[in-house]
């Protein structure tokens, strides 16, 4: 006897976005406060946006990709879906490398790399996002362009310090 799903499949989705992103949120705060003393010792590169805009754009970035997770679950299809959820999963766990790289041992190299394959990660999220609705895509090009300028303010901290 075969048994109809009690959960429909775009809730499913809809609900892994989500905790995708407390995932997300959670996992960076753990090792980006870990060891304030040490980054303000570090030599910045020039081109780094002040401490209050990086406190603004990471909840927006944040409440943003949760919404998005949202949209692109109830309006493309389940492969469509499916990669979404996989490209924001590997965009995470290489985001979450970085934030673990950067405050724990101090890689800047392995930081550096994890940042530039989180900004090509999300390439193709911000591309379904789209394809998902045309609002929640400009809503999230700012993510995509925080994530490529912290990929070049992480290469800019290898070369400084």
């Amino acid at each position: 006897m075969d048994y109809p799903l009690l959960v429909d499949f775009k809730l499913i989705t809809a609900g892994i976005g989500i905790l995708l992103v407390f995932i997300y949120a959670f996992g960076s705060g753990i090792w980006v406060s870990s060891s304030p003393g040490w980054y303000s010792t570090l030599e910045r590169p020039p081109w780094q946006p002040p401490s209050s805009f990086i406190g603004i754009i990471w909840p927006y970035n944040f409440i943003v990709l949760g919404f998005a997770s949202y949209q692109v679950s109830k309006s493309l299809t389940r492969i469509e879906n499916i990669s979404w959820l996989v490209f924001f999963g590997l965009s995470i766990i290489a985001a979450l490398t970085w934030a673990y790289q950067f405050y724990v041992p101090h890689n800047f190299t392995l930081a550096t790399i994890a940042l530039v394959l989180t900004t090509v990660l999300t390439i193709p999220v911000l591309y379904l996002t789209f394809r998902a609705s045309l609002i929640m895509g400009l809503l999230l090009i700012p993510y995509q362009i925080w994530v490529a300028i912290a990929a070049s303010l992480a290469w800019g901290y290898l070369t400084r310090n």
